[in-house]
């Protein structure tokens, strides 16, 4: 291999990952095992903490799911590593100055924003997306000044999803158990005062439209402290559905459609000890009430019509009245834009072939994206693996183009020699405190001894300011 050519011992490929959460770690992963060409990675992050949705997504009582970390660890000790913590994009560095520091960049920024109900009333004190509530209770600092009012007994959740079960646990599961996870400190004191008994999850659709994993419902329904209630009406009338066009559902919709209706016989679930999970389908929001916070919210019943090969629900007129004074919306994540970037506002992704990124129908050289600001809200933290693998493999095929002088890099990126230094030093002249890897290091150790003094797997750090006091 020449020393003129990119990617070589003298002349390594320099990218920047954006956004340290699983598609960021796996795009990092899949670069750095590459063996035909020399790459170095830094992995920026505009938090201290690394990540992303394993640490501040995951329910604190899914344990076992974070343990995905420990391969992006060992991803972190590969050659040519480097973590940049507490450096946001915009804040710290425009998306021009990144790219001309680095040959390739990849924006692996994920999904933060949250899809709205658009009825009237949804700006009252009270109404909130379940991203913010997921967010405070795993320790995420944008979070920590929620404002929660859980003196009431009864809670409201939009949406049929996973989000959900981990909201409905997380308001109704044994807080003896929920202390022993790393849920933050104030979050349990807060949950622990809690007057919530009853938690209505209201599903658009039908029983069949059900999108929670069956082993999650399962879970629900198992658990000692939650009892699920179901309409044995509403699932007959799923099954007839079910039964009359069985080539439309695939085998969980059965299993889910199974599972609820032995729920609804009593033969799995008992009555909880500390409240009870209402499943109330073919219903949708329609305004929240209150003199200046949720007080009421009202519901219009749907029915179901054929749509093609599916059903499509549609309002009956027919209104109910839930007093609640918490609503929680759980009906999807979606991308924010990213100054400098295009933005497709539809899909509320970055708008990308294959992974490149594209403007007005053209590449923009050297930029990329994995996961899901690249293709949306979907699939599972492993899904990232795979989505973050074919985009190196997009970057791969440029590099290698380019030196034919057949592909695009970043304008004069095949020609310009990268270091560590150029981001450094930019970085450095505007007073930016990096976190490096060790830093995490140390964070991490601190938040697992306070942890341990508690009983608890951690005890996160919620704050940046004190995370780098920790390590100055």
């Amino acid at each position: 291999m020449s020393e003129h050519q990119l990617g070589s011992e003298e002349r390594p490929l320099r990218v920047a990952v954006v956004g340290a959460g699983p598609a960021g770690f796996y795009a990092a992963e899949a670069l750095l095992k590459h063996k035909e060409l020399k790459i170095e990675v830094d992995l920026l992050e505009r938090l201290p903490f690394p990540f992303g949705l394993v640490r501040f997504g995951v329910a604190p009582d899914h344990q076992k799911i974070k343990t995905a970390a420990a391969a992006y660890e060992r991803t972190a000790e590969m050659s040519g590593f480097r973590f940049l913590g507490n450096v946001q994009l915009g804040r710290d560095l425009s998306f021009a100055e990144l790219r001309d520091c680095y040959h390739q960049v990849v924006i692996t920024t994920g999904a933060a924003g949250d899809r709205k109900m658009q009825i009237p009333g949804e700006e009252l004190s009270g109404s909130l997306p379940a991203t913010e509530f997921v967010g405070w209770y795993n320790g995420h600092p944008d979070f920590q000044d929620l404002e929660l009012d859980l003196s009431g007994e009864r809670a409201v959740v939009v949406g049929v999803g996973d989000v959900t079960t981990d909201v409905v646990r997380l308001l109704l599961r044994s807080r003896e158990e929920l202390g022993k996870t790393d849920i933050t400190r104030a979050s349990l004191e807060v949950l622990k005062q809690s007057q919530i008994r009853e938690v209505v999850v209201l599903g658009r659709r039908g029983p069949e439209q059900l999108k929670m994993a069956v082993k999650e419902l399962k879970g629900i329904a198992d658990d000692p402290d939650i009892s699920v209630s179901i309409d044995p009406v509403e699932l007959a009338e799923a099954r007839k559905r079910v039964d009359a066009a069985k080539e439309r559902y695939d085998s969980a919709t059965f299993k889910r459609l199974d599972l609820l209706e032995a729920i609804s016989r009593g033969e799995v679930g008992a009555p909880g000890r500390r409240g009870t999970m209402r499943l109330e389908f073919l219903r949708s929001p329609k305004a929240l009430e209150g003199a200046g916070k949720v007080e009421r919210c009202i519901i219009e019943k749907n029915r179901l019509e054929p749509a093609g090969d599916d059903f499509k629900a549609r309002g009956t007129g027919e209104l109910e009245t839930l007093e609640t004074n918490l609503v929680l919306r759980s009906i999807g994540y979606v991308g924010t834009p990213l100054e400098g970037l295009p933005f497709d506002e539809r899909n509320n992704v970055i708008p990308n072939e294959e992974g490149r990124v594209v403007l007005d129908g053209e590449p923009l050289c050297g930029v990329y994206v994995s996961g899901w600001i690249k293709r949306g809200a979907t699939g599972v933290i492993g899904t990232n693996r795979a989505d973050s693998v074919a985009t190196v493999h997009t970057m791969i095929s440029d590099v290698m183009n380019a030196r034919k002088g057949e592909s695009c890099l970043a304008p004069g990126a095949a020609e310009r020699t990268h270091d560590a230094a150029a981001i450094d030093g930019l970085l450095k002249e505007r007073g930016v405190r990096v976190v490096s890897w060790a830093d995490w290091q140390r964070l991490d150790q601190f938040e697992v001894s306070e942890g341990k003094a508690a009983g608890k797997v951690r005890e996160k750090l919620v704050n940046v300011a004190e995370a780098l006091r920790r390590i100055s």
